[in-house]
C-alpha cells in the first residue's frame, strides 16, 4: 500500500519517467506490447523502460496547476525543459526549450499528429486543447521517436494525448475567475455507452478572456472539442475520431529592451490613436516624422496633421482560428500482427498584426499603369484611400501578414510480435501542407482599430488602379514529408537486456513559389520611387515599366552583395532534403529496481520556408544532429530516481530573431554548436500523504566557430561562445500534500542566467518563481466537485521572459584584422508573468 501511495502521489507531481507514453497509437501499442511486466501507476503511468530520457505528467497533476494552462507550461519541472509564458494564463503563448534546442526545434504532436506550422516549424503554446482533456503529456528529453512524423526535430518530442470518453454518463461544468478580470468556463459532456455497439462520446466548450498585465488590451480564447471512441471486439482494436476548433483574438504585449525593461517593466502600447479627419483639397497625413515608403511628393501642400498612431495597441493582434480532425485506429490483421493508423486534416488562419502609412500616390497602387515616366506625370495618379475626394494624402493601413494552412496527414504502422521477446514494426508517415502567406492591406476604423483583424483577406482589400489588391507578401508553398521507419525490439538474459534497433528515413521537399518582386541590396537605386525596406514588394507594374524607372532586375540566387541595389524577380524553385537516421538503444537491468540505458539517434531539421525565400541564405543546408544518452534510474520501494548524461552535436545551427516592429525574422547561421550536459529527478514519500519530487539540469552549449558576416571576409567573434536563451543551470522542487478532504501543492523552479547575443555581450539575469495550488473536495455533496485556489509567481519575481535575440547588443571589431566595426543591435525581452491569483470551482454531475 506505501508503494502504492508513492505512485499517486508522484502520478500528481511530475511523474517519473514512464513508458506506453509515446507518441501515435502505433508507438503506444509497441511500448504497451513492450512494458507489459512493467509496475504501473494508478494505471495509467508505467515506470520507464524504453533506453531514452523521458519524462511525463497525468492528469491528476494537470488539474491541479492553472485551469486551462497550456500544457507546455504545466510540463516545466520536466528536467532539461525550460517554458517561458508570456501572461499568467497561457493565451498568449510562451517559448519552450528542451537542453538547448527551442520550440521550431522540437516537436509537438497530439496523438501523434504533428502540430509545428509547416512552414516555420513554429508551436503556438496558447492554441493548445483545454489542459482538461489531456490524459497525460511526455517529453523525449532530447531525441525522437522512431515514428516521429517530423521535418524539424532536432532536440526532442512533445506528445500530448486526448482523454477517452467514459464509460457512464456524466457532465463537468468549471467555472474560474481571478487577477486581471480573468474569466473562464468549460462543460465537459460524456455520453457514456450508447447504441447496438455501446459507442463512447464526449463533447466540450469552452470560453476565457482576461485582460493584459501591462497596457492596454485583452486576451480570448474560444474552443470546442469533441471525441467519439468505438471498441471493435475484445482484442483491444478501436477506431476514433477527434475533433478541434479554436479562436484566439489577442492584443499582444510589447517586447523591450533591456534598459527599457529596467526602467518600466509595464510599458507597453498606446491606449489611444488620433486620426486626421478626411478633407478634400488638404493633406490628411498620418506620417510619424518620416516620409512614407514609395512617396511621390504632392507640390503646394504641408501636413494638415502628423498623427502618432503606429503604436496603437489595437494595431497589434494575433488573431488565429485553427482546427483540426484526427483519426484512429487499431486493426488485429491476424494472431500477432496488428495495423495502427492514424490519419488527421488541420487548417490554420493567423497572423501577428501590423500597420503602413501609404501615400495614395504610392507606385503600388498604380499597379501596372506605372510606367516610369517624370513624376509630375505619375502625382496625377493614385487612389483616393479615404474617400475624401483627392490623392494628397498618407494613410495609415492595416497590413497584417497572413497565413493560411491546409495540412493533411497520415501515420501508419504494421506490428508483427514474432514471440514473447521479440517484436517488428515497420511505419510510414505522410505530411502535406500548402502554406499560403499574403499579407493584404486592410482599412483602420477612425479609432486607429482594423476593420478586419485578416485585413483584406476578410475584409475590404485596398485596389490597385489595375484592379488588383495591394500586398507587401504574395508566397504559396508546399511542403511534403513521405518517412519510412523500422524498428526491433527485443528482450534478452531472462529480460534484463532491452534492444531497441530503430531507423527512420524522412524525404522531405518544399515547393516554393514567390509572387512578388523582392529587395536583393541594402537600399533602392531609385530612391525617390521605391522603398529601401529590404523586403517583398508585390506590384502588378511589369518588368519592363521597373527597368524604365531606373530600377536594377535580377534572378533569385543571385548574391545580396550585387553592385549597386537590385530587385529579384519572382521565381518558382523545388528543394528537398532526405537522410537516414538510426534511432538505437539498450536498457540492462542488473538488479530489482536498477536500470542503465544508453542511446544514440541522428536528427534532421530541414530549413524553414522563411529561410529558403530570405535573401540572405537562398542555398542553405539542412540542420543535423547526433545526440548521444548515458543514464541510470532507480525504481524501487518509496524512491524513484533517475539521472542522464549527454552530448550532442549540431551541425550548421540556424539562429533566428523575431522583430516586432518590422514583422520580420532575421535570420543567421552560427554553425556547429556542441551541447553536453546532465539531467536528473527524484522522487519520494516521506511521509504518509505527502511526496517530494526534485529536479537538476546542467546544460553547457559552445559555438565551435566565428559567424561571417556581411562579407566573404568579415567574421563575428562567436568561437567559444553560449547559445542565446540557454540557461546553464536550472532547478525545481515541488511538495504535495493530499488529504482526504484539503491537498496543496507549493513548487519552485530555479532558471539561470541567459545570453541575449551571439557574442554573449548581453545577459537575461537568472530568476526564481513559486506556485501554489491548494483544493478543498466537495465530495460530500458531489463526487469529483472541489473549489481550488492557484497562485502564479506567487512572490512576484520581476523576471525576463522570451529573448529576441541579436548578433551584438554594443558595437564590436570583427575577427579579421579588427578593423571592421559590426553595429549592435538591442536584444528585446517579453517581461515574465507577474503574480497572479484565480479561483475555481468544479461540478461534476
Amino acid at each position: 500500500m506505501r508503494n502504492l501511495r508513492l505512485g499517486c502521489a508522484l502520478a500528481a507531481l511530475m511523474a517519473i519517467p514512464t513508458g506506453a507514453l509515446a507518441q501515435s497509437t502505433g508507438s503506444q501499442e509497441i511500448d504497451e506490447i513492450v512494458v507489459t511486466a512493467a509496475k504501473r501507476i494508478e494505471g495509467v503511468i508505467v515506470a520507464e523502460q524504453a533506453p531514452k530520457s523521458r519524462a511525463s505528467i497525468g492528469q491528476d497533476y494537470i488539474e491541479k496547476k492553472q485551469q486551462g494552462q497550456s500544457i507546455l507550461q504545466l510540463l516545466n519541472l520536466t528536467p532539461g525543459y525550460n517554458f517561458v509564458n508570456n501572461d499568467p494564463y497561457g493565451n498568449s503563448g510562451g517559448n519552450v526549450r528542451i537542453r538547448g534546442f527551442d520550440g521550431p526545434r522540437i516537436s509537438l504532436t497530439q496523438d501523434g499528429i504533428p502540430l509545428n506550422d509547416t512552414g516555420n516549424y513554429a508551436i503556438f503554446s496558447g492554441q493548445q486543447i483545454d489542459s482538461e482533456l489531456i490524459e497525460r503529456a511526455t517529453v523525449n528529453i532530447g531525441t525522437t521517436d522512431v515514428d516521429s512524423p517530423s521535418a524539424s526535430a532536432a532536440g526532442g518530442t512533445i506528445n500530448y494525448i486526448t482523454r477517452k470518453p467514459t464509460q457512464d454518463p456524466g457532465a463537468i461544468l468549471q467555472g474560474g475567475i481571478g487577477t486581471e478580470n480573468y474569466r473562464r468556463g468549460i462543460a465537459i459532456l460524456d455520453s457514456g455507452a450508447f447504441g447496438p455497439f455501446d459507442t463512447t462520446a464526449w463533447v466540450s466548450g469552452s470560453y476565457t478572456k482576461y485582460d493584459k498585465f501591462k497596457g492596454p488590451g485583452s486576451l480570448e480564447k474560444v474552443q470546442g472539442n469533441f471525441r467519439v471512441f468505438q471498441k471493435l471486439g475484445g482484442s483491444g482494436d478501436f477506431v476514433s475520431v477527434i475533433g478541434n476548433y479554436n479562436q484566439n483574438r489577442n492584443n499582444f504585449y510589447r517586447n523591450l529592451t533591456l534598459a527599457q525593461s529596467r526602467n518600466d517593466r509595464f510599458l507597453d502600447r498606446d491606449a489611444t490613436c488620433v486620426r486626421p479627419a478626411a478633407g478634400a483639397g488638404t493633406i490628411q497625413d498620418e506620417r510619424n516624422g518620416n516620409p512614407p515608403a514609395n512617396t511621390i511628393p504632392a507640390a503646394g501642400n504641408s501636413a494638415a496633421a502628423n498623427a502618432q498612431c503606429s503604436n496603437y495597441f489595437e494595431l497589434f493582434n494575433n488573431p488565429s482560428n485553427t482546427g483540426n480532425i484526427r483519426g484512429q485506429g487499431r486493426f488485429t490483421l491476424t494472431d500477432g500482427v496488428t495495423l495502427t493508423v492514424d490519419p488527421s486534416y488541420q487548417y490554420v488562419l493567423a497572423n501577428g498584426g501590423g500597420s503602413e502609412v501609404v501615400a495614395e500616390t504610392d507606385v503600388r497602387l498604380q499597379g501596372s499603369r506605372f510606367d516610369g515616366t517624370s513624376a509630375a506625370t505619375r502625382t496625377a495618379r493614385g487612389v483616393d484611400l479615404n474617400g475624401d475626394g483627392d490623392i494628397i494624402d498618407s494613410i495609415r493601413l492595416y497590413r497584417p501578414n497572413n497565413t493560411n494552412t491546409n495540412r493533411y496527414g497520415l501515420n501508419a504502422s504494421l506490428i508483427w510480435e514474432v514471440s514473447d521477446e521479440h517484436r517488428l514494426r515497420v511505419a510510414y508517415a505522410f505530411d502535406r501542407g500548402h502554406h499560403k502567406q499574403d499579407g493584404e492591406f486592410g482599412f483602420l476604423t477612425q479609432q486607429g482599430g482594423p476593420q478586419n483583424v485578416f485585413g483584406g483577406r476578410n475584409g475590404t482589400p485596398v485596389v490597385t488602379l489595375d484592379g488588383t489588391n495591394l500586398q507587401t507578401r504574395d508566397r504559396r508553398s508546399v511542403a511534403i514529408l513521405n518517412q519510412v521507419s523500422g524498428e526491433y525490439r527485443g528482450k534478452f538474459f531472462d529480460d534484463k537486456v532491452d534492444v531497441s534497433l530503430g531507423v527512420r528515413a524522412p524525404f522531405f521537399k518544399r515547393e516554393l513559389n514567390q509572387k512578388c518582386f523582392t529587395l536583393a541590396g541594402a537600399g533602392i537605386a531609385n530612391a525617390a520611387t521605391f522603398s529601401g525596406s529590404g523586403f517583398a514588394y508585390c506590384t502588378a507594374a511589369s518588368e519592363a515599366s521597373l527597368i524604365a524607372s531606373g530600377q536594377r532586375i535580377v534572378d533569385f540566387g543571385t548574391s545580396s552583395a550585387v553592385a549597386g541595389n537590385a530587385l529579384r524577380r519572382p521565381f518558382q524553385a523545388e528543394v528537398k532534403y532526405d537522410k537516414v537516421l538510426p534511432n538505437v538503444g539498450v536498457t540492462f537491468r542488473p538488479f530489482d529496481g536498477h536500470q542503465v540505458y544508453a542511446s544514440y539517434a541522428e536528427q534532421l531539421s530541414a530549413p524553414r520556408t522563411d529561410d529558403l525565400y530570405d535573401i540572405q541564405l537562398p542555398n542553405i543546408a539542412p540542420e543535423t544532429t547526433e545526440a548521444y544518452d548515458l543514464g541510470y534510474r532507480y525504481q524501487r520501494g518509496t524512491f524513484l530516481a533517475s539521472g542522464s548524461v549527454y552530448y550532442t552535436k549540431f551541425n550548421n545551427r540556424i539562429v533566428r530573431a523575431f522583430d516586432q516592429d518590422q514583422g520580420v525574422n532575421i535570420t543567421r547561421n552560427v554553425g556547429r554548436v556542441d551541447f553536453y550536459g546532465f539531467d536528473g529527478q527524484a522522487g519520494f514519500e516521506p511521509v504518509r500523504n505527502f511526496a517530494l519530487y526534485g529536479t537538476f539540469s546542467y546544460t553547457h552549449t559552445e559555438v565551435k566557430g566565428n559567424t561571417q558576416g556581411g562579407n566573404a571576409t568579415t567574421f563575428i567573434p562567436t568561437s567559444g561562445k553560449e547559445l542565446v536563451e540557454t540557461p546553464k543551470y536550472q532547478y525545481g522542487v515541488r511538495g504535495d500534500y493530499t488529504g482526504e478532504v484539503f491537498s496543496v501543492g507549493l513548487e519552485f523552479k530555479h532558471v539561470g542566467r541567459r545570453f541575449s547575443t551571439d557574442v554573449n555581450d548581453e545577459v537575461a539575469p537568472g530568476y526564481n518563481v513559486v506556485d501554489l495550488n491548494a483544493r478543498i473536495k466537495l465530495d460530500r455533496y458531489l463526487r469529483g466537485s472541489y473549489i481550488q485556489f492557484n497562485a502564479n509567481n506567487l512572490f512576484d519575481e520581476n523576471y525576463l521572459g522570451n529573448i529576441s535575440s541579436r548578433t551584438n547588443a554594443i558595437t564590436i571589431p570583427a575577427v579579421v584584422g579588427g578593423s571592421t566595426q559590426i553595429n549592435g543591435a538591442s536584444p528585446e525581452y517579453s517581461i515574465g508573468a507577474p503574480q497572479s491569483f484565480s479561483v475555481t470551482l468544479r461540478v461534476a454531475l
